[in-house]
C-alpha cells in the first residue's frame, strides 16, 4: 500500500476530531508555538486540524501524544534569494534618523522568490498525502482550505496592536469636533498622575475637552469601573466630548466620547483641543513621523548612530548557541535587546532554558497564553544556536528568516497602553515590566528576578534632635542622576553650544558632547537631601531633616540606569546626550549602608495621631484648577510653604516626573503614626466576588493593596497561598517583613553588558545591545550578531554589572 493510499487509510478513524477553523478562531500558521520553527526551516511547521495550533517537528508529536489530535497540515516554504548587482553611481546619502524610510538608513533589500507546498500528514507514523487530493474527505478539505485562507494569529495581533478605534469599528466624526467650546480657565494638564477631581480614582479617568476637569468614568464600563462623575458632570454642565486619559497616542488619537451622541467618536481636532490645555502631542508623534522630518545635522547624529552600531568597523560575525539575533518586528529594538541581556544571565538561563523540557511538558492546552512557556521558547531560540547558522553561499541560495517571537512581544504587551501598541518604547520601562511578570509567574517556584533584588536603606536625621530613623526599600534597579555640572570638559561643551546657538557654521568634527566621570554620579547619590517642613516625634513639631540612602545589599547583578531622559514643561521628551565614562570594574564599598551607629538615637514612634497640615485653599485651588492630581497639589504647598501659586507651580513642575507624585499626602516624618481601622470599598468588594471569590479573600486582597482595585486583582493571584490564611497579628507581620531574603555579597563589580539608545527620545531611534561573551564584547544589532570592536560603553543607557 502506498503511503498515500495509507494515511487515506487511517484518517478515516480521526475525521470526528477535524474542525473547520471559525471566526472565532485563531490559526497559528506562522510559527511553532513552542519553538520558532517556521514554514521556512527545512521540517515545516504542521498545523493541527484540530486546535489550530502549529508546531515545529521537534513538538508536534507531544501535541499529538498528549491529546489525541492525529492530523496536521503541513506548510513547506522555500525562500530562495538572489544577488542583484549593485546599483551604479555615487553612494546614497542619509539625511534622516530613522530605518526604512526615505532619506533614512535602508535595511538590506533581498530579492527573494518564494515557493510555498503542503501536505496532509497523519500521526503517530507521519503518513502523508500531498494537497490537493481529490481523495482527501469533505470536512479534510473544508478544514484545510479555511486554514490556508485565515489570517494567521500573528497577522491579527498586528492589526489589533495598529488599531486606534473603539472595538475595531469605524467612529463617526462628532458633530461637536469643529464647534467644539473651550474655557480659557488656564487650566495645564501635568502628563502624568491623574486622578478623579471628585473621588481620587487613578483610573478609567476622562479629561473634558471643555473646561479640563479629569473625571472618572461609568462603573464597571471597561472593566476597571469608576463612579460616574464624568456622566454626572456632563448632565450638570453640558460639556459633550470627553477623552479618556491613557489612550492619547502619539499620532493625536485618542478613546473620545460623546455624552451627547452618547458613543464613542472621532475627533479629527483633537491634537488643537489636547493643546488648548498644554498638551503637546505633535512633539510626541511616532517614528516616521516625527523623525521624517528629522536632519542628521551635519553628520552629528550619524556619528552617534555610527559609533553605537559599530558600522565603521569591519564587524565579524558569529554564530552557534548564544549569538541567535533576532528580527526587528517594527520598532521592537528595545524588546529584542533587553531579552538579550535577560538571557546572558545564569539565573534565566537555569529556569528556562534548562527547564524548557518541563515547561513544555506541563504547558497548558493555550501555550501562547502561557507566559513561563514563551520565556522558554525564546530561551531555546536564543540560546540553543538551532537558529544561529552562516548564511548560505552562492549565485541562488536558500535563506532562513532570523527569529521574530511574535507570541512573545502579544503576550507580554496584552492590555498594556504602551507595550501592546507598534511604537517604540523605553527599553528601562521594559525591562521593570519583564520582571514584574516573571516575579507573577514565579509563584511557588524559583524566582529569577531574585539576581537583582536589592535593599536600598533611607537615613532620616531629625535637623533639630539629631536623632534618626532607618527605613528600607527593595529595588531592582539603581537609577543614577547624570550631574550635567560634572563635566570635566565644561569649557568645550560652552564654547560649542555658543556656536551652535549663534548661528555660525557647524562642520561634523565641531561635536561636543559633555564627558561626565561615573565617579560623578556616584557622588550624586552619595549627597544628603533637605527634607522641609519635617514633623519630628523628638520634639513634636516641625522642623526640617537630612535623608541619605545607601546600599544594604549588593545583588549578583546590578542593573544601573542612568536617567538620561528628561520631560520639559510642554510634555515634550529630551535626552541628554552626555558621555558618560563607565567603569570596567566598579567598587561600590563607599555606598555600604551603616544601620543604626553607636551614639545614634533613634526617633520616637509616634504615639498620638499628628494634627492635619494647614494648606492655603486658594493656592490649592489654582493647582487643582490648572489640573494637577489633589495630592500634588497638596505636596506642593506644603513644601512651599504657602509662599504663593508661582512657588507651588514651580515645585509642582519639578516633581511631576517623582514616582510618588500623585500618591496619597502624607506630611514627612508622620509616616508611622496610626492609621485608622481599614475599611474595605463596598463597591470593589461586589467586582471581586462577581469574579468567584469570598467577601473575605477580596477584602484581604483589597487591604493589601489600599482599595485599589485594580492592584487587588494582581495580588490576588501572586498571593493564592496566603488568601484564606489568617491576618497575623502587626508583630509577626512586621517580623516577617525585616526576614525578606536579599542575596549580597562583594561590593565589587564588572561590566558584563549594556544597552544603548539613539535618538532624541524614548519613543524614537534604535536600541543596540553589548554583552561580554566568553571574555569578549558581542554586538547585537537586531538580527545581526558579531564581535565587537570598539564596545561604547560611554554611551549607555542601561548597564549590567555581575557581582565579582
Amino acid at each position: 500500500m502506498s503511503d498515500t493510499a495509507e494515511g487515506l487509510s487511517v484518517l478515516e478513524k480521526h475525521i470526528s476530531k477535524i474542525r473547520t477553523p471559525q471566526k472565532t478562531d485563531k490559526v497559528y500558521k506562522d510559527e511553532c508555538v513552542f519553538s520558532f520553527d517556521t514554514p521556512d526551516h527545512a521540517t515545516g511547521l504542521y498545523v493541527c486540524l484540530n486546535t489550530f495550533l502549529g508546531f515545529g517537528r521537534d513538538h508536534v508529536e507531544r501535541h499529538h501524544r498528549k491529546t489525541g489530535n492525529a492530523v496536521f497540515l503541513h506548510l513547506k516554504r522555500d525562500r530562495i534569494e538572489k544577488e542583484e548587482p549593485q546599483p551604479e553611481g555615487p553612494e546614497r546619502k542619509v539625511t534622516k534618523l530613522a530605518i526604512g524610510i526615505e532619506g533614512g538608513f535602508e535595511p538590506d533589500k533581498k530579492n527573494v522568490e518564494i515557493k510555498e507546498s503542503y501536505a496532509v500528514v497523519v500521526l503517530p507514523s507521519f503518513l502523508t498525502i500531498p494537497y490537493p487530493c481529490d481523495q482527501l474527505p469533505p470536512q479534510v478539505v473544508n478544514s484545510v482550505q479555511a486554514i490556508l485562507q485565515a489570517d494567521s494569529a500573528t497577522k491579527l495581533a498586528e492589526l489589533e496592536a495598529m488599531n486606534q478605534t473603539w472595538d475595531g469599528e469605524i467612529r463617526m466624526v462628532s458633530k461637536h469636533a469643529a464647534t467644539l467650546l473651550q474655557l480659557d480657565n488656564g487650566k495645564k494638564i501635568p502628563p502624568s498622575g491623574w486622578k478623579c477631581e471628585k473621588c481620587d480614582l487613578d483610573n478609567n479617568l476622562w479629561l473634558n475637552l471643555t473646561d479640563g476637569s479629569i473625571l472618572c468614568g461609568r462603573k464597571f464600563y471597561d472593566g476597571t469601573g469608576g463612579n460616574e462623575h464624568a456622566l454626572q458632570y456632563y448632565r450638570e454642565r453640558g460639556y459633550p466630548l470627553a477623552v479618556k486619559l491613557g489612550t492619547i497616542t502619539k499620532e493625536g488619537k485618542g478613546d473620545v466620547y460623546s455624552y451627547d451622541e452618547d458613543d464613542m467618536v472621532d475627533d479629527p481636532n483633537l491634537i488643537a483641543h489636547l493643546a488648548h490645555f498644554g498638551i503637546n502631542i505633535q512633539a510626541l508623534e511616532k517614528t516616521d513621523k516625527s523623525m521624517a522630518e528629522l536632519e542628521v545635522d551635519l553628520n552629528q547624529r550619524y556619528g552617534e548612530w555610527a559609533a553605537m552600531q559599530e558600522s565603521a568597523s569591519q564587524l565579524k560575525p558569529v554564530y552557534g548557541p548564544g549569538y541567535t539575533g533576532i528580527n526587528n518586528m517594527g520598532n521592537s529594538c528595545y524588546l529584542n535587546s533587553v531579552v538579550q541581556v535577560m538571557f546572558s544571565i545564569p539565573d534565566f538561563i537555569n529556569k528556562y532554558y534548562q527547564g524548557a523540557n518541563h515547561i513544555f511538558e506541563a504547558a497548558a492546552t493555550d501555550p501562547t497564553s502561557d507566559f513561563t512557556c514563551q520565556m522558554a521558547k525564546l530561551s531555546c531560540g536564543l540560546l540553543s544556536g538551532k537558529y544561529s547558522i552562516p548564511p548560505p553561499e552562492g549565485v541562488e541560495k536558500k535563506v532562513i528568516p532570523p527569529i521574530s517571537p511574535h507570541m512573545f512581544k502579544n503576550l507580554v504587551g496584552k492590555g498594556h497602553p504602551e507595550f501592546s501598541t507598534k511604537n517604540q518604547q523605553d527599553a528601562y520601562e521594559f525591562f521593570l515590566h519583564i520582571l514584574q511578570l516573571v516575579q507573577k509567574n514565579s509563584r511557588g517556584s524559583s524566582n529569577p528576578t531574585d539576581c537583582f533584588k536589592l535593599q536600598l536603606e533611607d537615613k532620616i536625621e531629625c535637623g533639630a534632635s539629631g536623632k534618626v530613623k532607618y527605613t528600607h526599600r527593595t529595588e531592582y534597579c539603581l537609577s543614577v542622576f547624570v550631574p550635567l555640572a560634572a563635566a570635566v570638559n565644561q569649557e568645550e561643551v560652552v564654547a560649542f553650544e555658543t556656536k551652535k546657538a549663534s548661528g555660525q557654521k557647524i562642520e561634523p568634527g565641531d561635536f561636543v558632547r559633555p564627558h561626565i566621570p561615573f565617579s560623578a554620579c556616584l557622588d550624586a547619590i552619595k549627597l544628603e537631601e533637605r527634607i522641609d517642613q519635617f514633623y519630628s516625634s523628638a520634639i513634636s513639631n516641625k522642623t526640617f531633616a537630612k535623608r541619605t540612602t545607601r546600599l544594604s545589599t549588593f545583588p549578583d547583578f546590578l542593573l544601573i540606569h542612568l536617567k538620561k531622559f528628561m520631560l520639559r514643561e510642554d510634555w515634550t521628551q529630551m535626552k541628554l546626550d552626555v558621555s558618560v565614562d563607565m567603569p570596567e570594574t566598579l567598587d561600590l564599598s563607599s555606598l555600604k549602608g551603616t544601620g543604626l551607629q553607636p551614639g545614634e538615637e533613634l526617633l520616637p514612634e509616634l504615639t498620638a495621631p499628628v494634627p492635619a497640615p494647614e494648606l492655603d485653599p486658594t493656592i490649592l485651588n489654582v493647582l487643582l484648577e490648572q489640573g494637577y492630581p489633589l495630592e500634588a497639589a497638596k505636596k506642593a504647598v506644603y513644601f512651599t510653604k504657602g509662599a504663593g501659586v508661582e512657588q507651588a507651580a514651580i515645585w509642582a513642575m519639578e516633581h511631576i516626573t517623582d514616582p510618588d507624585f500623585s500618591e496619597p499626602f502624607i506630611p514627612p516624618g508622620t509616616e508611622s503614626a496610626p492609621k485608622s481601622e481599614f475599611i474595605a470599598d463596598p463597591e470593589s468588594i461586589a467586582m471581586l466576588s462577581s469574579m468567584g471569590f469570598t467577601e473575605a479573600q477580596a477584602i484581604k486582597a483589597l487591604k493589601a493593596t489600599n482599595n485599589n482595585l485594580e492592584r487587588a486583582g494582581d495580588w490576588i493571584f501572586s498571593h493564592a497561598a496566603e488568601l484564606d490564611q489568617e491576618d497575623q497579628p502587626m508583630e509577626t507581620a512586621a517580623s516577617n517583613t525585616t526576614e525578606e531574603s536579599f542575596r549580597n555579597g562583594n561590593p565589587v563589580y564588572r561590566l558584563v553588558g549594556f544597552i544603548t539608545h539613539m535618538g532624541p527620545s524614548s519613543s524614537v531611534g534604535h536600541y543596540v545591545c553589548h554583552i561580554l561573551k566568553e571574555d569578549r564584547w558581542t554586538i547585537f544589532n537586531d538580527e545581526k550578531v558579531a564581535i565587537s570592536e570598539n564596545p561604547p560603553k560611554n554611551l549607555g543607557y542601561l548597564y549590567l554589572y555581575q557581582r565579582i
